[in-house]
């Protein structure tokens, strides 16, 4: 796990961290939407109402060619966008960024309703007819198609980047998500939550895309209502802190000095970084998952499907996210710590430090205060660790005690060359079943559940049982959208060997996705993140390539869509 974990801080920090001026991968990603967004003659604003008359089914014709309805189609991408992201990934940006982080999640998706637009555009325009009359689409099709056969290495290396992302950002995230929320609310063990979940996920993507498009119409409407109904009732009852909360919001974006996990001083780069990352983890616009979905939807208007897609980045970002991140704000929080208990494992990410030890920016130790020799042990005294000082996921613990079964516990602490804790007793035995006790910033989506609980209080003690069962539906969501995405790249890439050989990989493929499910739970919090992140990126990149280079076609697929003389916003 550690090797693993080393890796993936490598492969992140290449992706996401280079150059540390100005990222590459935030700056295309912001960059591609300003230029789409002027290319296309602010297609985000004018386009909008039009998206909302097809998706109500103004324009559906069971006779156009594909799989799903608009509705369905939108729903299918927003179930796989509308989930741990607005949760987990708001309460994680806050958390690492400070509420700056929530700006730029904003300005992400504004500029982002245009890339999306333009992805999912190209996904229609491209797609394939299969000879099992389904239709498959994407990123690695138009890549192909509409770059030309001397590109289709990209083609190939974003469906495996796909193929990797839907195991990891789309999938194990979801899994470890939902698991801890359980774990932290309910006491279940990680590995029960991941069976059972890993089960529902099975028996509806074996059935396809059309029961995931039906699973999806039914689930992510509900889920998103009932999400959104206790956001806004926190905010009516927070309403006099909701102009502090915007102005805090704007004010940190460009000059974050709050404490954040632990220290103070986030840079304003580091804001801009965190907003940017999980902005795209929730909105994926510029990714390129989304358009494969949407590439399923029954009509011959490709611009009026990109129309559709649009939506996603308004709905997922600038209202529940938004949602989210005023309600961790505005309560409070985000810069509070709560009493905790964290399972002694591996999984739990708990660091030891010596007394003294802080955090600089970017939540990098100070290596010159904060190094010890992994040999040495330390004595447990009535359950408090002597001479240091313990963390869980960047956050230092206040009052920090160590408990098996309630009572304190006496012995000796031995650390892992990355100073993660094991419990000895006098004999020099592992003390299996011990916790970890104290006050720490809470992260992910326990601090969303704080937030929901905080506010609720007064008139409904047990709030943070909405986001439990919020985490639950999303997340079951969120992997099942994603299995499509996957399966569609996996077919892809084994389709050359003859589309036998594709459908065969289909299923080998859903079969590792459930397993990856269950593994995700039971995995530790940076491993998990830091893979989908890794991968989130990489499949970006080829993406942003083939959309800036086949724009010209997009802006001329809407001029003639937006011109013609028989009007196409209404049925002919």
């Amino acid at each position: 796990m550690d090797i693993v974990k080393h890796v993936l801080d490598a492969l992140n920090e290449v992706i996401w961290n280079w150059p540390a001026q100005l990222p590459l991968l935030v700056t295309m990603l912001l960059g591609t939407g300003v230029f789409l967004t002027l290319r296309l003659g602010f297609i985000n604003l004018r386009g909008f109402g039009h998206a909302v008359r097809v998706v109500a089914g103004v324009y559906d014709d069971p006779a156009d060619p594909g799989d799903i309805t608009h509705f369905q189609a939108l729903t299918t991408a927003l179930s796989a966008t509308v989930g741990i992201g607005n949760i987990a990934g708001v309460a994680t940006a806050i958390h690492y960024g400070g509420p700056g982080a929530l700006f730029w999640m904003w300005l992400t998706a504004v500029f982002g309703m245009s890339t999306k637009f333009t992805e999912c555009t190209l996904a229609l325009h491209y797609r394939r007819d299969n000879p099992d009359g389904s239709v498959s689409g994407g990123p690695m099709y138009y890549i192909e198609k509409g770059l030309g056969p001397r590109w289709k290495p990209l083609a190939v290396f974003f469906a495996a980047c796909a193929v990797i992302s839907s195991f990891g950002s789309g999938n194990a995230v979801q899994a470890f998500t939902m698991a801890d929320q359980f774990r932290s609310d309910l006491g279940v063990p990680t590995w029960i939550s991941g069976a059972v979940a890993s089960i529902i996920v099975a028996l509806v993507i074996l059935g396809g895309i059309k029961r995931i498009g039906s699973f999806a119409s039914r689930v992510m409407p509900a889920m998103a209502v009932i999400y959104f109904i206790g956001a806004i009732i926190v905010l009516v009852m927070q309403y006099a802190e909701i102009p502090r909360a915007f102005a805090t919001i704007v004010q940190e974006a460009f000059s974050a000095t709050a404490a954040v996990a632990g220290f103070s001083g986030a840079s304003f780069i580091f804001a801009l970084r965190w907003g940017v990352k999980r902005g795209l983890f929730s909105n994926e616009a510029g990714q390129g998952s989304a358009p494969i979905a949407h590439a399923a939807a029954r009509t011959d208007e490709p611009v009026r499907e990109g129309a559709v897609a649009l939506l996603e980045p308004f709905v997922d970002t600038l209202l529940i996210c938004t949602l989210t991140g005023l309600m961790i704000v505005t309560t409070g929080v985000w810069k509070e710590k709560k009493k905790s208990e964290f399972p002694v494992t591996a999984q739990s990410a708990i660091t030891v430090v010596p007394n003294g030890c802080r955090l600089l920016a970017d939540t990098e130790l100070d290596a010159s205060r904060c190094t010890l020799d992994p040999s040495r042990r330390f004595e447990v005294r009535d359950g408090v660790p002597q001479g240091v000082q313990l963390m869980v996921n960047h956050g230092l613990v206040d009052g920090a005690r160590l408990l098996r079964q309630g009572k304190p516990l006496h012995g000796t602490l031995a650390l892992s060359r990355k100073g993660q804790p094991t419990v000895l007793d006098a004999k020099g035995v592992r003390i299996r079943g011990a916790k970890l006790s104290g006050y720490v910033l809470q992260n992910g989506s326990p601090l969303t559940a704080w937030a929901l609980q905080t506010g609720l209080r007064p008139i409904f003690p047990h709030g943070h049982f909405i986001v439990t069962l919020c985490v639950f539906l999303f997340a079951l969501s969120t992997a099942i959208g994603w299995s499509y995405y996957g399966d569609r790249s996996a077919q892809y890439l084994f389709n050359h060997f003859g589309h036998e050989v594709g459908q065969h990989a289909v299923r080998i493929y859903k079969l590792v996705f459930v397993a990856m499910h269950f593994l995700g739970a039971i995995f530790s919090l940076e491993v998990v993140w830091g893979f989908g992140d890794a991968a989130l990126g990489l499949m970006s990149f080829p993406n942003l390539v083939a959309i800036l280079m086949l724009s010209g076609t997009v802006a001329r697929l809407s001029k003639s869509y937006f011109g013609r003389d028989h009007h196409p916003f209404r049925r002919d």
